[in-house]
């Protein structure tokens, strides 16, 4: 009997102990796991900050901030729809740039998204709007802003739409359904200005993105295929136009040809695809230069008096056969826009 109960004893003891082992086990496994996912947590919390480091959320206020970043590429004024370029100079030898913009000087500061860089391409839209560029250093902290800078819109008397318009019947308009009643003469100082060709930017390339975005946004065609249409159609040996006053100079293969040339007429053209167009037509005056188109025709979208943005030009001595062409309209746009501009003015136009 006495050798029984001190089996009990034993195998008694020997159960406490496999059970407190266990316990300790499930603790120390508990107070693990614990620690993990606080680590994950901690590490969650700190990804999530460094993102916002990044966009520049949490920056509202630059009071603080010393300004000495210059900036250049302002204009005096901007029409609506215009593009505008702005770029940040600095003696800091720092690339962590952040953009942003308020509407007015009454409303909080916005990081503008996507653009990290030392230059800012935007879209005039708003009269006033304000923008500040700001460098970060590597721990994000900002070490140096621009001036306030303001975006100031003069549309003068005809307004001035660079893309499609604000409204219903512009846009209907730049898409080619008018009346005709509503069609109006215009004045060479409609394209007035310094004007070049988009062809070389297809040559080197630059337009692939283009094609590329035309091609995701329709079904009709693939990338290449838009660029073998816009080859045709933007193809030319005048890479430059100035117009000034009644003169027009033509560049072209490095050389230079002026003529005068006067208001003709207009005319207006119905499209297989049941839209229609205006073009406006300029006429050579003086002796004949064999250098020099007779007739030149203005296609803008527009149909009345109104700064152009954008033009194709149709060049040639018989003005009737230059109303037949469909398929090669070289294409012009200010001679200051520089590359990434022309890419994001084709994109929206």
């Amino acid at each position: 009997m006495k050798k029984f109960w001190q089996l009990g004893i034993i195998l008694g003891l020997i159960s406490f102990l496999f059970i407190a082992g266990c316990q300790s086990g499930n603790d120390e496994a508990a107070s693990q796991e614990e620690g993990t996912d606080s680590q994950e947590e901690a590490e969650g919390n700190h990804e999530e900050e460094e993102h916002d480091h990044d966009h520049g959320d949490e920056a509202v206020s630059f009071d603080d901030v010393p300004e000495n970043i210059q900036i250049e590429g302002l204009s005096d004024h901007y029409h609506t729809g215009d593009v505008f370029k702005l770029e940040a100079v600095t003696e800091e030898d720092l690339d962590h740039w952040h953009w942003y913009i308020r509407d007015s000087s009454e409303e909080e500061w916005t990081v503008v998204e996507d653009q990290f860089e030392d230059s800012y391409i935007g879209d005039a839209e708003v009269d006033g709007q304000e923008v500040i560029a700001v460098l970060y250093s590597d721990d994000h902290e900002a070490v140096a802003k621009s001036p306030v800078t303001e975006i100031t819109i003069d549309d003068h008397e005809h307004g001035h739409h660079h893309h499609h318009g604000d409204d219903e019947e512009s846009q209907q308009i730049y898409e080619g359904y008018f009346e005709d009643e509503r069609v109006e003469d215009r004045p060479l100082a409609d394209w007035e200005g310094d004007w070049q060709s988009i062809y070389p930017y297809l040559e080197d390339g630059s337009l692939d993105e283009v094609f590329e975005h035309k091609a995701e946004e329709s079904d009709d065609m693939t990338a290449d295929e838009y660029k073998d249409y816009y080859t045709t159609g933007y193809e030319t040996d005048i890479e430059r136009i100035v117009i000034d006053g009644d003169e027009i100079t033509f560049y072209q293969n490095g050389e230079e040809h002026t003529g005068t040339y006067a208001y003709d007429s207009y005319e207006i053209l119905e499209y297989e695809a049941g839209n229609r167009g205006v073009r406006y037509i300029f006429e050579l005056e003086g002796e004949a230069d064999e250098n020099l188109p007779g007739y030149i025709q203005f296609s803008d979208h527009g149909i009345a008096p109104g700064e152009s943005w954008h033009f194709h030009l149709y060049m040639g001595d018989d003005n009737d056969a230059l109303l037949e062409e469909m398929d090669n309209w070289p294409t012009y746009y200010p001679s200051d826009l520089d590359t990434d501009e022309i890419v994001h003015e084709l994109i929206a136009h």
